[in-house]
């Protein structure tokens, strides 16, 4: 009799889980009607995003170019591989500061090879269903070190938007200001087109919300500059004008030596990428009723750092506010994304030869916007007022990090705070403690004790049940453990349960679990503590528990 291979759950279920969106918005009809949504809504993000992919590439220490074609190849790998239906990618604020150290210690190079092991990071992680895991990330955190990378962004642009004379600005956030102050006597033209573009735009957000107010505010100044004739720098006097094509792919050079050195930043290159994207991607799910595929969008930011790099591109993640755009714009699928890329590669072999004239004062002008929106200081300040004092040790711990001192320091010591505190915060809820009730105690024989655990028993609470049974009056003959409010069991919580049984048949006493649920189960099995076993014996339930602590005593 033959017989039939077993189906390969698994890997089926993987593949549901990476599977792009397009795939199922393709397998559910698109529509040419669909097709005109997408279409309108990815050009309007695509006006929205060519100023903004410029002046992300120059605040990251860059030529404007690479944030253009960071925008259309990594915006299109984004939206046709991810697990969101509208998710717009490409360069944002967040990378802004990681990117530009990485250049200043390890040359732009450095960066593509860093952004390339970033990619393969995220592959893995999506392979390895790590989605899921982003969740965790406590939100003083996030809210911490995205505040802190948007002053930086702000204090990055102070130059340009005034158009200071400084031969140098000092790359420490503390040494900055003072030279701005000193500068201040050197305030040039630039800063009447700056001021006012900046103007402009918070005019036009408040009053014609649906008009690109960053396109107009950069072809306002592009015409304004020469007509008023201010002596201001531009995109051309600075980089030379933007390139009318995408280059050529070409693969960085790798070698152990670099892979080493650059390991830190890529992870940290990674980590923001799948934060940013499977942040973005919630807020889009929120204001479509949609469900994203978190791995799926792990997989397609992995590629799209994997390939944007061989282009020369940096690093790109889900943008929030291109995606918010592209939702309020009638977006039905990924295409709209694939298009907003496409409608930028035709912007920029069209109309590079304009972009040279693009001041870089109006530039300033957007990314102080951008970083005002970034540092969602709403939230900042509702926190710092409602929230947990341990929660705003951690808020401001991350920020002052992340702007004083570096952005992966900010993380890793805002999220060893937060798992410690979160430790002390569930050690604190367990109690170890005499049965209370009467009804619990109404039968109990003679020379045995009740303790009730509630809470998990973890490593952080396990002290707790040693420390009440060392203050455990006389020497009673028969210990009865109350497990049933144990959700979960550690290895060292386990370990202070078979103390505790060790310690009981040391004086020839014996101890009695009742109520074990299965994962603390498994976990006493793995131990070796099974139904009865020397001094130790399960019960099911109290009444069982009473009655094996009496066959006990009469023996």
């Amino acid at each position: 009799m033959a017989i039939a291979p077993t189906p390969a759950r698994p890997a089926t279920a993987l593949w549901r889980e990476l599977m792009p969106k397009l795939i199922t918005c393709f397998q559910e009809g698109y529509s040419f009607a669909a097709l005109r949504s997408d279409a309108v809504a990815g050009l309007t993000v695509a006006i929205v995003a060519l100023p903004l992919a410029m002046a992300l590439a120059i605040a990251s220490g860059t030529t404007p170019d690479k944030g253009l074609v960071t925008a259309v190849v990594a915006g299109f790998l984004i939206s046709a591989l991810g697990g969101s239906r509208v998710q717009i990618g490409g360069p944002t604020g967040a990378f802004v500061v990681v990117v530009f150290d990485v250049i200043a210690r390890h040359g732009y190079d450095g960066l593509l090879l860093a952004t390339l092991m970033a990619g393969i990071i995220l592959v893995a992680a999506a392979v390895t269903r790590m989605g899921q895991w982003i969740k965790y990330i406590p939100e003083p955190v996030v809210t911490g070190f995205t505040a802190g990378i948007a002053v930086i962004i702000f204090t990055s642009q102070i130059k340009d938007l005034l158009g200071l004379s400084m031969a140098s600005v000092p790359a420490e956030f503390l040494e900055k200001w003072p030279a701005f102050w000193e500068a201040r006597g050197t305030v040039g033209p630039a800063a009447i087109l700056g001021l006012g573009c900046l103007a402009l735009i918070l005019v036009m957000r408040r009053w014609a919300p649906k008009m690109p107010a960053f396109l107009v505010a950069v072809i306002v100044a592009a015409i304004a500059a020469p007509l008023m004739g201010l002596p201001v720098e531009t995109i051309g006097s600075r980089f030379g004008g933007i390139p009318d094509h995408l280059p050529m792919p070409a693969v960085p050079e790798i070698t152990l030596e670099k892979l080493r050195i650059l390991l830190p930043s890529a992870l940290t290159i990674a980590f923001l990428a799948g934060v940013e994207s499977l942040l973005s991607a919630v807020v889009a799910d929120g204001m479509t009723g949609r469900r994203h595929r978190p791995n799926a969008e792990l997989l397609a930011q992995g590629v799209a750092n994997i390939v944007s790099p061989l282009f020369g591109g940096l690093p790109a993640t889900g943008a929030i506010a291109r995606t918010v755009t592209n939702i309020r714009s009638g977006a039905r699928s990924p295409v709209s994304g694939m298009l907003h890329a496409a409608f930028l590669l035709l912007f920029m072999l069209a109309f590079s030869g304009l972009a040279a004239y693009v001041p870089l004062a109006v530039l300033a002008s957007v990314l102080v916007v951008v970083a005002w929106n970034m540092s969602d200081a709403g939230r900042f300040v509702h926190q710092l007022q409602v929230a947990p004092i341990g929660d705003r040790l951690i808020l401001l711990t991350t920020f002052v990090l992340t702007v004083m001192i570096d952005l992966t320091v900010a993380i890793e010591v805002g999220v060893l705070f937060a798992a410690v505190l979160f430790m002390h915060r569930m050690s604190e809820a367990v109690s170890v403690r005499e049965h209370e009730q009467p009804e619990a105690s109404a039968g109990l024989p003679p020379h045995t004790v009740l303790y009730h655990i509630d809470g998990p028993m973890f490593f952080g609470a396990a002290r707790k049940l040693a420390d009440v049974l060392e203050r455990t009056g006389g020497a009673p003959k028969v210990l009865i453990l109350d497990m049933e409010a144990v959700p979960l069991l550690d290895a060292t919580g386990a370990d202070a349960i078979q103390t505790a049984i060790q310690r009981a048949a040391r004086r020839g006493a014996s101890v009695i679990l009742f109520g074990v649920q299965r994962q603390p189960m498994g976990v006493l099995h793995g131990l070796g503590i099974r139904h009865r076993r020397g001094s130790v014996v399960m019960a099911a339930d109290l009444d069982r528990a009473k009655q094996l602590a009496q066959d006990l005593l009469d023996r």
